[in-house]
């Protein structure tokens, strides 16, 4: 008998599909990996549902897109698996064990990075529901290859050579949050990246600035940067190039942090809880 390929579900909007046919417990041959990377590539955001893995598992997989890289909130990280991230709101002795207000506002994962991650992958392990059986903490993804792709000719242009700062605690001081991390993320240099970028694997131009970590852009006073930054992250998030992510207990997501921005919602609190495992994969070069 033959193999039976993934079968690949579009969500019917700018980006986003379902893997269809796929056991993460085992590890993928070489052409079944192959098909669910094409979709990747293609969709810029994956779901396989029902997986019930184990950490090393889980790890074995999103590593099959690029090495695991290093986390600085390491205070989060899973105990023996440090390539783990907690995102929970889940407390013990009245402080947070996970990452609990991640993605408050719109980012890309650690574009301040030198060599941002290719992709993250989320493993939901528990979700928040309401009383009536409602899952909350959706997650929304916009794509910035759309953006790019929307763009005028003359704006295209008025991008060409521009480098945007990226500042970690950039969001921070919009939301006021993440205080308790906030030491961490001082010990982090500004980045330089351009605006507009080349995917390293598809050779699509993205879109490459979020309101959440851009705060200004070189050669340009800051005001006039600033409000550059806020139409350009705008253009991202507009609605027709938005996936809105629902949550089911088992959910293994991946995103490409090279073509798309994320935005969590947090419209829970405890006692409803929420578990996820992330991890970021890949080393990337950032270039025009």
């Amino acid at each position: 008998m033959g193999r039976t390929m993934p079968e690949i579900l579009p969500s019917g909007d700018a980006l986003g599909a379902e893997v269809l046919g796929v056991d993460l417990s085992k590890p993928l041959d070489d052409e079944t990996f192959l098909a669910v990377e094409s979709a990747f590539n293609e969709h810029s955001v994956i779901c396989i549902r029902n997986q019930d893995l184990d950490p090393a598992t889980f790890v074995a997989y999103a590593s099959r897109y690029g090495e695991p890289q290093n986390l600085y909130l390491n205070n989060y990280a899973m105990p023996g698996h440090p390539e783990i991230l907690y995102v929970s709101n889940i407390q013990e002795n009245g402080k947070d064990i996970g990452h609990a207000d991640a993605g408050v506002v719109w980012h890309s994962d650690m574009s301040f990075e030198k060599n941002p991650p290719r992709a993250t992958a989320l493993h939901a392990r528990e979700v928040p529901v309401t009383e009536d059986g409602t899952i909350l903490g959706d997650t929304l993804f916009a794509s910035g290859v759309k953006a790019y792709e929307s763009l005028s000719d003359e704006i295209k242009e008025k991008l060409k050579g521009k480098q945007v700062v990226h500042d970690v605690l950039g969001r921070r001081r919009q939301t006021g949050s993440g205080a308790q991390d906030n030491d961490k993320r001082k010990a982090v240099p500004l980045m330089r990246h351009p605006a507009v970028r080349t995917h390293p694997y598809t050779g699509q131009k993205v879109l490459y600035v979020s309101k959440g970590e851009c705060v200004d852009m070189d050669g340009m006073e800051t005001e006039d940067a600033v409000s550059l930054i806020d139409e350009l992250a705008m253009t991202v998030i507009s609605e027709e190039f938005i996936y809105r992510h629902k949550w089911q207990v088992g959910d293994v997501l991946m995103w490409d942090n090279c073509a798309v921005q994320h935005l969590a919602i947090h419209d829970y609190e405890l006692p409803m809880r929420r578990m996820m495992w992330r991890t970021t994969v890949g080393y990337t070069d950032v270039y025009e």
